[in-house]
Order: C-alpha cells, then sequence, then structure tokens
C-alpha cells in the first residue's frame, strides 16, 4: 500500500522547469521529498486523514528561488538599522539617519545600509560624505554603507575612531583633507568593525531570512568573512528557525582555517553547508574600479575620486589603482597562487571580476585549475565578458554566477552609459550569449535588492537581444542553474520525484505577466514541504 503524502499541492500550474518544461496540475510531498507530480485526479489518492491539502486555486507553482550570490548580513543590517535604499537624495539620507539615532537612543554607532545616488533625483550623484554625516549627529560615530558594499561614508566621530584601521590609499580626500569616503579595502575595513556580535546576529539573520522567504528564496549562497554567522547559522537550524537553507562561501582569507579543521566544500547537513573560497580581481563600474581593457568613458585620470558604484562587497588585497581603467583589489599573482592552493586542497572557488580585463586575468587562472563538470568554479558578475571569454568559459566548465537586477543601471542615460559609453553598455550581462555559449548561468542577487522576481524581470525586458532572456530560462538561472552552481542539482532546482519539496507558490503567472513580473506577489514559499510563508490572497 501507498504511504499517504504529508502535503498536496492541488489545481495549481505547476511547472517542473525542467528541460523541456513540463506542467502538472498538483504535486505530492512525503517527509520532505517530492513524491508525485500529474494531474490533480492523479494525486489524490496519496491523500490521507492528517494530508494536508492546499487548493491553490490556478496558482503557478516553480522549484524554490535559489540566490547564488546574497550578502545576508547586510541584508539584515538594513531592516535592523536605517534602510536608506529608498532615499531620493542626501537630504533624505540624513532625515533617515536622524530618525533611527532617535529611535535607537541607546546605540553608540549610528548605522545606514544601501544608499544609491546613481539613483537620486535632486541632481546630486556623488556618495555622502562626511559633512553630510556631520548633519546627523557630531558626537556618536555614523555611517552609511553604499548598496554595494564597496563605498562607506563616514562622519568626522566615525573617521577619528577608525583612523588606524583605514588603509590611506583608499580614503577620498579634497584639499588634502577626508571627505568620508572610503572605497574598496577602507569600505572593508569599516563593514569588519560594524559587524554584528553573536546575539545581534542572531537578530540580523532572522530578519534576513524571513525577507527572503517572503520573497521565495529556498536557498541562498551567502558570501561571509570575519563573521559569526556560519555559528549562528548552525545555531538556528539546531533550534529548527532557520527557515531556508544556506550556503557559506567563505572569503578567501578563511582558506587556511577551514583547512585545519577539515571543513571542505559541500560538508554539512541539509540546511547549512560550506561552500567556495570567495576572491576578488577588480572593483566595480560605479566607482571606476571596475578593471577594463580601454578607459572609461568618463575618466578624469585622478585615480577615482568621484565614487558610486555596483557590484560586490569590499576586498581583500592590492589597491592598484589606475584612474583609467581601474584597479585590481587582488593582485593577479596573488589570486594565481590563491587558486592553485585552494583547488589542490578540493574547494570550489567563486571570484569577483566585472571588468573585461579582470575576467581575462580571472579566467586565465581557472582554466589552469577547472575540472570541467567537477570543480564548478564561477566567476562572480561577469559583466564585461567578451564572446571569447564565453567559449573559454564552456569549455573549461567555469559557471557565469550573474546578477540580472544590475540591468537596472544599463539603460541609456544609465550609470553604464556614462561610465562605459553605449557599446560597452550594451555588451554588460549579456545572457543570451551566456546560454548560446554553453556556459551554465546561475542568477543571484547581491542583496541589490535580494528579489529574484525583480531580477527575473530585468532579464526578460533587458535593452538587447543580447542581454535578454525568456521567461523559462530567466526562471531556469534562478532555480535549476543557481543549485547547479551549488553542488545542489540532485535534490534542487527543478520539481520532480526524489528532489526536496522546496517551492514557492505565486500569485500570477510570469509568462502571462512578463512585462510586469517584478510586480507579482509571492502567495506560498515551501522548504523541505514545510510551509515557511503563506501569503495567500483571500
Amino acid at each position: 500500500m501507498t504511504a499517504a503524502a504529508d502535503r498536496l499541492l492541488v489545481d495549481a500550474e505547476v511547472h517542473a522547469l525542467t528541460d523541456p518544461d513540463t506542467v502538472s496540475e498538483a504535486v505530492a510531498i512525503r517527509d520532505g521529498e517530492i513524491v508525485r507530480l500529474g494531474r490533480t485526479s492523479e494525486v489524490e489518492f496519496l491523500a490521507g486523514v492528517e494530508t494536508d491539502v492546499i487548493d491553490c486555486g490556478g496558482r503557478v507553482v516553480l522549484p524554490g528561488f535559489v540566490d547564488a550570490h546574497t550578502h545576508m548580513e547586510q541584508l539584515g543590517q538594513h531592516l535592523v538599522h536605517a534602510d536608506l535604499s529608498a532615499a531620493d537624495g542626501p537630504e533624505e539620507c540624513v532625515r533617515l539617519l536622524r530618525e533611527r539615532a532617535e529611535r535607537a537612543a541607546d546605540r553608540e554607532w549610528i548605522l545606514g545600509f544601501g544608499y544609491d545616488e546613481s539613483e537620486w533625483t535632486d541632481g546630486r550623484s556623488t556618495p555622502l560624505t562626511r559633512a553630510d554625516l556631520d548633519r546627523v549627529s557630531e558626537d556618536r560615530p555614523v555611517v552609511a554603507m553604499r548598496v554595494d558594499l564597496h563605498t562607506a561614508s563616514l562622519n568626522g566621530v566615525a573617521l577619528e575612531r577608525l583612523a588606524d584601521e583605514l588603509p590611506e590609499g583608499d580614503l577620498r580626500r579634497e584639499n588634502g583633507e577626508p571627505t568620508g569616503v572610503a572605497v574598496e579595502d577602507a569600505a572593508e575595513a569599516v563593514r569588519k568593525r560594524l559587524t554584528a556580535d553573536r546575539e545581534e546576529m542572531r537578530k540580523v539573520l532572522a530578519a534576513a531570512t524571513e525577507y527572503a522567504v517572503e520573497r521565495g528564496v529556498t536557498g541562498v549562497h551567502d558570501k561571509v568573512r570575519g563573521s559569526v554567522a556560519p555559528r549562528v547559522y548552525r545555531e538556528l537550524a539546531a533550534d529548527g528557525d532557520l527557515p531556508l537553507r544556506v550556503r557559506i562561501d567563505y572569503w578567501s582569507d578563511h582558506l587556511e582555517a577551514l583547512g585545519d579543521v577539515g571543513v571542505g566544500t559541500n560538508d554539512g547537513d541539509e540546511r547549512v553547508q560550506t561552500g567556495a573560497i570567495k576572491s576578488f580581481s577588480d572593483g566595480s563600474i560605479g566607482s571606476r574600479t571596475a578593471k577594463l581593457a580601454a578607459p572609461y568613458a568618463d575618466a578624469d585620470g585622478d585615480g577615482g575620486d568621484s565614487d558610486g558604484s555596483d557590484g560586490d562587497d569590499g576586498g581583500d588585497g592590492a589597491s592598484d589603482v589606475d584612474g583609467e581603467r581601474g584597479q585590481w583589489v587582488v593582485d593577479p599573482a596573488n589570486l594565481a597562487d590563491l587558486v592553485e592552493r585552494a583547488d589542490d586542497e578540493g574547494y570550489q572557488v567563486c571570484v569577483h571580476a566585472i571588468g573585461d580585463d579582470a575576467i581575462e586575468e580571472t579566467l586565465s587562472t581557472l582554466e589552469a585549475t577547472a575540472d570541467p563538470g567537477g570543480s564548478r568554479h564561477r566567476i562572480e558578475h561577469a559583466e564585461l565578458a567578451t564572446d571569447d571569454h564565453l567559449e573559454r568559459m564552456a569549455a573549461a566548465g567555469i559557471i557565469a554566477s550573474m546578477q540580472p537586477n544590475f540591468h537596472r543601471w544599463a539603460d541609456e542615460g544609465g550609470l553604464y552609459d556614462r561610465r562605459l559609453g553605449p557599446e560597452r553598455r550594451e555588451r554588460t550581462n549579456r545572457f543570451r550569449r551566456v546560454l548560446e555559449a554553453g556556459v551554465p548561468l546561475a542568477f543571484g542577487s547581491d542583496c541589490m535588492p535580494l528579489d529574484p522576481l525583480l531580477g527575473i524581470h530585468h532579464a526578460v525586458t533587458a535593452p538587447t537581444d543580447a542581454q535578454r532572456l525568456s521567461v523559462t530560462e530567466a526562471l531556469r538561472a534562478y532555480t535549476r542553474g543557481a543549485a547547479y552552481a551549488g553542488f545542489d542539482d540532485d535534490r534542487l532546482g527543478t520539481l520532480e520525484p526524489g528532489k526536496r519539496g522546496d517551492l514557492v507558490v505565486l500569485e500570477a503567472s510570469p509568462w502571462e505577466r512578463s512585462d510586469r513580473i517584478d510586480e507579482i506577489d509571492v502567495a506560498m514559499t515551501l522548504v523541505d514541504g514545510e510551509i515557511v510563508l503563506d501569503g495567500r490572497e483571500t
């Protein structure tokens, strides 16, 4: 006799996202595992006395989204501290920080996260400065982190407190005086100083994971450095308080310690696993620190006093500044040594590379170690990959871990147009070309913001044919593609018998709303067949 299912989802439009995609009406889950898909009448026989039968009312059911590049601590900081992501200018940032200071009078530091001066509407396009933040407080330290974490803005008190910790070369100056703008290694030093302690981290990660499942995310690849987050994740999982799966990609400065204690890639359990060793080659486009083969369209030749960026989080290594073509965050020779050591010890490696020059150096390094289909090394962002780069990545089995929401900067007259000029702007994030070349494609958000449906919307409505994907292709990159990048394609990424019951239920069909996928609401999120979000509209 066939055992009853724990949960049935019926009267649904269930997309397996296999190749080709198959569509069913119902799915049955037992012990956290999918056991059957088919017509509602074919699945209902698995209903027992205690089976939870959910009538989806025709809603779309998909594999749960896996965000292949996130920063959960920083996301949680947005939610716990001042969220500056919607601010339309410096005045609004100052107001939000003042409000936060009043609500948290017992906290010494006043913190804000997520501002993006490239989208301000008041005509200003430069980062927050010491002068701006001194208006928040001249007695308490104030720090505002830009959306990409490549730039930190500090008031005078914060500058004084951190004076001995900030690399001089990455502190912006005007007439010899620090402006309060710190980039790259200096921004990373600020981030490390602000990292939460164990008690605070539990609050931060609880807020971040709740936010994620509300957006249909059932798994994340979290980039972690110098933080108690790994320990707290495991404590949350042990207590039954971790609502999604976490794959921890550790910064390269953790490599020796991980090796010493014998923790390797894919070690862990169903909820928390060790992922890749993470490093950098270059910086970001907005700050003119992404390493380009040709000068920036708006290069001023001064080493980059102008800030504003997109991309990843801080760096580790060299700060070899070229005001016209960007800078190395980690020198290519040092990167090659790191990749060789990590690969020799059996670790997956993921390297941040945005500019075409950085991608060339990173790819050359990874090609020397890559085992097609085995090591699954990754290039994070790969924004300006050339056709030659893509062909070589495909041959070596190197994954392109990319962020479709970065197309928010790719419109005519936008940030990329100003930094790169029209021709290179149209060569950024060419997802169509990535798939045509046969490169494994994984989507993530870089938490700018964490929202798969927003990213899928940008991939489907991208400016050029070479950048644009179909709805199905974009969904696969955020599900099976991201699962493959985390060695999880055997249990996640598609809806098939034998795979885990990680699903997302949508209020509308992205195929029918392809022009506004970002406006679709998440009705339910399930992990291991358990409901971790129920936001169904009545």
